[in-house]
């Protein structure tokens, strides 16, 4: 059997990572270039004349009209973290090269850090990824089913009513021949309303909507999106239908690597993020040597992310 080009293709080892990003200097530069290609630029009066100087060990910008003094990672996802800029882009790096993603206690084992560090620092960078895909759209073909993730805690509600068992839908715009392109995952209740929601930020036209039949599905009706029902009843033989190949292999790798990863996380409280991380690596899985740079442009252009809102749910329902 052939090698699939996408699975087997160099990566960047953890040598090249050293190579580039093992110095506090290297990370420096990096952010510097993702936040100012041209140069400085002072967040309060966009003046470019300044001085630089440093701080217990961090690099402090002043600048030379307003006399404002802000620091390289001030108002970036690193904002008023502790820790040193290469243990967030090695963090970084472990969360974009893993295959089936890396828990926060695996994070804290390889950065040498407190679990809830470890945590916190995941759920920033996931946070991260959640932003950047927020406003992704799909065009074309594109597959779409429903699914539950999660599944009840130890002596509570089994079934679809555990309350740690949540609704979402799995979207994925594929060539004419099926072959997956882009996806997008959301949590979200199977009502129409819902769903009328999701075409509307998450679909483009021209685009036709590849459904199983799923009575909240045929909302799209009358948008400019075309709606095609494949009634394939339920069993196995559903999920082996070659007009939901896409997404049910997508669903599949994703529930495999939620299950091979994690043992226990709040699912109906944070599935929003993780459900994001999964689908920022899959969009970019064409070129693993570039997804690193891309996250570290991504963290510098992503406002600060506090303990409150890192802790907050994304939906109520």
């Amino acid at each position: 059997m052939a090698q699939n080009k996408v699975q087997f293709q160099p990566g960047r080892s953890m040598i090249d990572f050293f190579a580039a990003y093992g110095r506090p200097e290297q990370c420096e530069k990096a952010v510097r270039a993702s936040r100012w290609p041209l140069g400085f630029v002072c967040p309060r009066c966009s003046g470019a004349e300044h001085s630089e100087f440093r701080r217990s060990g961090r690099l402090y910008f002043q600048c030379g009209a307003c006399r404002y003094q802000c620091s390289l990672v001030a108002g970036t996802i690193f904002d008023s973290s502790k820790l040193a800029l290469p243990t967030w882009f090695l963090a970084m790096h472990l969360m974009t090269q893993a295959k089936n993603n890396v828990a926060a206690l695996e994070l804290k084992r390889h950065l040498g850090v407190s679990y809830p560090t470890a945590w916190l620092m995941k759920h920033k960078i996931m946070e991260v990824m959640r932003r950047r895909e927020d406003s992704r759209q799909l065009t074309g073909r594109v597959e779409i089913d429903d699914a539950y993730l999660g599944g009840e805690h130890h002596g509570g509600k089994p079934g679809r009513g555990s309350p740690n068992k949540v609704p979402m839908v799995a979207a994925v715009q594929t060539t004419p021949t099926g072959a997956p392109v882009l996806v997008c995952f959301s949590q979200r209740p199977f009502t129409k309303a819902s769903i009328e929601e999701f075409a509307a930020k998450s679909l483009a036209a021209p685009a036709t909507l590849v459904s199983d039949g799923l009575g909240c599905f045929t909302v799209v009706q009358g948008t400019g999106i075309l709606h095609e029902r494949h009634i394939t009843g339920g069993g196995a033989a559903s999920a082996k239908s070659p007009d939901f190949q896409a997404v049910n292999i997508v669903l599949g790798n994703l529930k495999t690597a939620f299950s091979g990863t994690y043992h226990a996380f709040g699912f109906a409280k944070y599935s929003h993020r993780y459900l994001a991380q999964v689908q920022y690596l899959i969009n970019r899985r064409c070129n693993l040597q570039t997804i690193l740079p891309r996250l570290i442009y991504a963290s510098c252009a992503t406002t600060a992310c506090p303990m409150w809102l890192t802790r907050a749910a994304e939906h109520s329902f």
